[in-house]
């Protein structure tokens, strides 16, 4: 079966690209922030701080977002292929073989992945010391290292990572027909776990880390990573709270809003990362940003802002990245579905429509979600660093991201719905 692991790779190339962009990206950013442990060997002590912090802050967060989107995607990419793998079932494979196949293909993905992050990881690293070097974090005669560990870890973690999500994946999908899929007990529980890790930090930012100043960003940062990854966990049950909340409004398109009613939860996860992680960082900034003002700052206060924009930024860019990837893969594999509704009567209107609805539904959904999980950032930082609970902040700044995430979606959806209704409806159901 690891044969027909490699053979799949070369002759569908296609459904395996989403799973691949997870891959690549999550190892270049692996890559970049492990790049700076290399450059820690034999530098000043200061420099040396400042380089193994940045690595271990910003690496620990791409590690658990990396890890959480390789095993969507790859989820994703076998659900569609179910066709082949009842196929293969029904020519004698026993799960057993199945399960080698999917976890081959997983594995032969992030190693092709993990090679072409290389010289990726190896230029956003160098850029990661340049950077470091202009604010003062790193001393200018430091030069910026790419060595064994950023290639062990690059390498390491994006293969330990897809061949969990392999093997995850394998058993769900490879069990035989018939069998009753397990609760989503795990889910929940994981979901519990990371929500109690985040209201840990947020309460060691309130309570601990009151009047450090600007140290309390290192605790409130994490808190709202964690819950958004918590709720996250949750989308299934989030969706289908709005869902059924929204649900006599959308009926009201008519026929493209009965059918928009039973939206995918797996786009819900990137949108809410997205719009949690930016609004708490974005809010935690402006708070810190008016609580400083008239302050003497510690030399390193400014090397923590420097540190915090450049790390979140660059989560929120994968999230982002991550986003559209999973949403295009999710929509272009529906495309025999949609020819379907097409042959039933629908148009190519009702259609976009349907699609345009479900897509409101995961937007509302991952918008409030990842609203609920900034507050474990931004409330206890107001209270540690500001002396109030509900800082005094322009709404601003959460309509923009809010519109960006629905911008991502709206575009992504649609644009490839388009394309997926190119070309007569029977050719698409004969695909």
């Amino acid at each position: 079966m690891i044969a027909v692991a490699l053979r799949n790779l070369r002759h569908r190339p296609g459904g395996f690209i989403a799973t691949f962009l997870s891959a690549f990206l999550g190892a270049v950013l692996l890559m970049a922030f492990a790049s700076l442990i290399d450059t820690a060997s034999g530098v000043d002590a200061a420099s040396n701080e400042s380089l193994i912090t940045t690595a271990g802050v910003g690496g620990g967060w791409c590690l658990v977002i990396v890890a959480f989107a390789v095993t969507s995607t790859l989820t994703l990419a076998v659900r569609r292929r179910e066709e082949q793998i009842a196929l293969l079932r029904r020519v004698g494979a026993t799960g057993q073989q199945l399960r080698r196949m999917i976890v081959g293909e997983a594995v032969a993905v992030a190693l092709i992945a993990s090679a072409a992050a290389v010289p990726v990881g190896f230029v956003l690293g160098r850029l990661l010391v340049s950077l470091m070097k202009d604010t003062g974090q790193v001393a200018a005669a430091v030069d910026a290292a790419f060595g064994p560990i950023a290639l062990g870890v690059g390498f390491g973690v994006t293969l330990l990572g897809s061949l969990v999500a392999g093997i995850a994946t394998a058993r769900r999908t490879a069990a035989p027909v018939g069998t009753k899929r397990a609760r989503p007990l795990l889910r929940r529980i994981g979901a519990g776990l990371f929500l109690l890790t985040g209201a840990n930090c947020a309460v060691l930012t309130a309570t601990v880390m009151d009047g450090k100043g600007i140290d309390a960003m290192q605790t409130a940062g994490q808190a709202g990573i964690w819950a958004s990854i918590g709720l996250a966990l949750l989308a299934p049950e989030l969706l289908r709270l709005v869902t059924a909340v929204l649900g006599p409004a959308v009926r009201l398109f008519g026929a493209a809003g009965e059918l928009a009613l039973r939206p995918q939860p797996s786009a819900v996860m990137p949108v809410l990362l997205f719009t949690g992680i930016a609004t708490g960082t974005v809010y935690m900034q402006g708070i810190e940003d008016r609580a400083s003002s008239g302050e003497v700052q510690a030399a390193y206060a400014r090397d923590i802002q420097t540190l915090n924009y450049v790390v979140v930024g660059m989560i929120a860019l994968f999230v982002a990245i991550m986003l559209v990837n999973m949403l295009i893969a999710a929509t272009t594999h529906r495309r025999r579905e949609f020819a379907q509704q097409r042959l039933a009567g629908a148009t190519r209107g009702q259609v976009i429509a349907m699609v345009a609805l479900e897509g409101a539904l995961v937007t509302v959904t991952g918008v409030l979600g990842g609203a609920v999980a900034s507050l474990f950032t931004v409330l206890p930082f107001g209270s540690a660093r500001a002396g109030q609970v509900w800082p005094d902040a322009s709404p601003l700044a959460f309509a923009v991201v809010a519109a960006i995430a629905v911008a991502l979606t709206g575009s992504a959806l649609v644009q490839t719905t388009r394309r997926a209704l190119r070309g007569p409806a029977t050719a698409a159901v004969r695909a």
